[in-house]
């Protein structure tokens, strides 16, 4: 019987009733969730278990629009069947998007040449409700053009020590960002960020310090500061995870994986 081919699996998820992607002890993440659905679909354990390998890890309370994972199944089964199949065993706040046979050479995270974040922040001086745990909030109104003006001065290689957080296992903090922008629709502020890498924490710091130079509390050229002293303590207070999103990586084209959900056309 032929072996079954490495597979790739595009994976949705709300993430604010989970400790994160990473495995943990107490189960009670995204990995494990979706590892346990995964051996109920093909039934049961199997020798060496059912591993996945992920693009990026998430921390808790952090949302996918589309996580990249492989796995090699001990089984074959149709593609759209490993879909179908491992849905029913998941709970409503996590899917499988699509499912895809890949070259034993891919692998989820090492192939990826990019990754790409959304942050979703609302101003308003009441906070949100409906969207709670959707969207980050900000009371004071947000000057767009001032940070443009500090997100430029953060484009390109350097060493993002100021933004990392200290349990941070990346083993370098030089990252490249490759773009960041900046969006309004209404009361509703859109940041997009893409990198070759983040460092744990890193866009929830970026944010902090953007947000603080939109509040008027800083121009622009402190984020340069910020960035040249190497150190946590000169930055902004880390930004709450509500309203950040993984939008997914991207790979070479020879892959030939989807770049986009279904659900890229709800998030603003």
């Amino acid at each position: 019987m032929a072996t079954a081919p490495r597979l790739a699996l595009g994976v949705s998820y709300r993430g604010g009733g989970y400790q994160g992607w990473q495995s943990q002890p107490g189960g009670r993440t995204v990995q494990d969730t979706l590892e346990a659905a995964l051996a109920a679909f093909i039934g049961g354990p199997h020798e060496g278990g059912l591993r996945t390998v992920c693009a990026g890890r998430t921390d808790a309370g952090v949302h996918a629009l589309q996580q990249v994972v492989h796995i090699d199944p001990p089984v074959w089964r149709d593609p759209f069947s490993w879909v179908r199949g491992t849905n029913a065993f998941l709970p409503p706040d996590i899917a499988l998007q699509w499912c895809q046979p890949v070259a034993p050479h891919f692998h989820a995270r090492n192939s990826a040449r990019a990754r790409r974040y959304r942050f979703l922040v609302l101003q308003s001086p009441v906070r949100p409700a409906l969207e709670s745990g959707q969207c980050g909030w900000v009371f004071r109104p947000l000057d767009g053009d001032a940070m443009r003006a500090a997100a430029a001065l953060l484009l390109g290689e350097h060493d993002f020590s100021a933004f990392r957080a200290a349990g941070c296992q990346s083993p370098t903090p030089v990252k490249t960002l490759q773009a960041i922008d900046i969006g309004q629709r209404g009361a509703y502020w859109r940041f997009d960020f893409q990198a070759n890498a983040f460092l744990h924490h890193m866009v929830r710091n970026l944010m902090g310090c953007l947000l603080a130079v939109g509040q008027g509390r800083y121009a622009p050229g402190w984020v340069a500061e910020v960035l040249a002293s190497r150190s946590r303590a000169a930055a902004a207070p880390t930004f709450p995870a509500d309203g950040l999103y993984f939008l997914g990586p991207q790979y070479d084209a020879e892959h030939g994986l989807p770049d986009r959900v279904p659900a890229g056309d709800w998030l603003p």
